[in-house]
């Protein structure tokens, strides 16, 4: 195919993915009051927790406040919704370039990746009452006139951080085990990094938690720990198998 051609073809994949994701937004649009009480459960949890329905309340501070945020989160679920659609698209103009084995280590990627990330976005919900818990104990309850409110957009800026950010944690070993397929890490060199390794994870840990949030940290960094370990030993179990099949062209990471 010509440059041409090709351009032709990428504007009629993004043409057809943008109808999909305008058509997802369309019918998000009709989903934001379940999404609205599926992103504040982490409040309603620690409410339920401490006795206190009045723990807080989301405020809009403008006009157009609950506006926007509805088209933001019907923005985002269109995009979520109409994903298998779009990249399909991206796709189906990719894999025309790519040898069978290329494509078969891609669909690989693919199921591995989309089920971490929902898995992170899982444990993210999971951890927020928590960290919400943490946060408001810092709060002066016994000073009269002060009350807790937090701010709509803030709030979901804030959610929506910790969801992409874990979301992204618990795909990183994937990245780890295409590098190891692709020939460029030996499992050995991955093995040997775990020092860093955990490092790095707390580091991230402490980065989608709060600073006071001992548990969330620990927590989270054990999970992203234990999926670089899980990662670790495919590796190991794939150099093994490519050494026995090419032992001559196999060379040891000392």
């Amino acid at each position: 195919m010509t440059l041409t051609g090709h351009l032709r073809e990428l504007r009629r994949r993004l043409t057809i993915a943008a109808i999909a994701l305008v058509i997802g937004m369309i019918a998000s649009a009709f989903l934001t009051d379940w999404i609205i009480g599926w992103l504040t459960y982490p409040i309603t949890a620690f409410a339920e927790k401490i006795g206190d329905d009045s723990f807080t309340k989301l405020t809009f501070t403008t006009v157009t406040g609950a506006f926007d945020m509805r088209f933001r989160i019907a923005m985002v679920a269109g995009l979520v919704i109409s994903s298998p659609m779009w990249l399909w698209q991206l796709w189906r103009f990719v894999t025309p370039g790519l040898t069978r084995r290329e494509f078969w280590y891609a669909m690989g990627f693919m199921a591995a990746a989309i089920p971490l990330f929902v898995g992170g976005v899982i444990v993210a919900i999971m951890l927020l009452p928590n960290v919400i818990a943490v946060m408001s104990s810092f709060f002066p309850s016994d000073v009269q006139n002060v009350g807790q409110l937090f701010t709509a957009t803030e709030y979901y800026n804030f959610v929506f951080r910790m969801l992409v950010f874990c979301g992204i944690g618990f795909v990183t070993p994937v990245f780890v085990v295409a590098l190891n397929l692709a020939g460029i890490v030996r499992g050995k060199s991955i093995l040997k990094a775990w020092r860093w390794v955990l490092i790095l994870c707390l580091v991230f840990g402490m980065a989608v938690s709060s600073p006071a949030d001992i548990i969330t940290m620990v927590v989270m960094a054990g999970i992203l720990f234990v999926l670089y370990m899980a990662a670790t030993v495919f590796a190991l179990i794939v150099d093994a198998r490519r050494k026995k099949a090419n032992p001559e062209l196999f060379v040891d990471v000392e």
